[in-house]
């Protein structure tokens, strides 16, 4: 997984990131039914191509590479996996 969203992005699902991403790999957008119910957005592992053009547009610094993903919020690495399936 080359990118992590963390608990920063709980509540807050900015979708600057969304507009960001190259290859549409940030998700729910907001058209889609889970963005209403989904506590965060989530990156696919396998779609992102660790581009890191999501990073400097989140109002919140919550998208981290999986290297710096601070120890503390380490579950979202698995969160952000299962949310599409892996």
């Amino acid at each position: 997984m080359a990118y992590v969203i963390a608990e920063p992005c709980v509540g807050t699902k900015d979708t600057a990131c969304v507009d960001a991403c190259p290859v549409d790999c940030i998700h729910p957008k907001k058209d889609e039914p889970a963005f209403e119910t989904s506590e965060l957005l989530y990156i696919d592992p396998v779609e992102c191509i660790d581009c890191g053009a999501c990073v400097p547009v989140c109002p919140v610094s919550a998208i981290f590479a999986l290297d710096d993903l601070p120890e503390k919020w380490a579950e979202y690495t698995a969160k952000n996996a299962a949310y599409y399936g892996q």
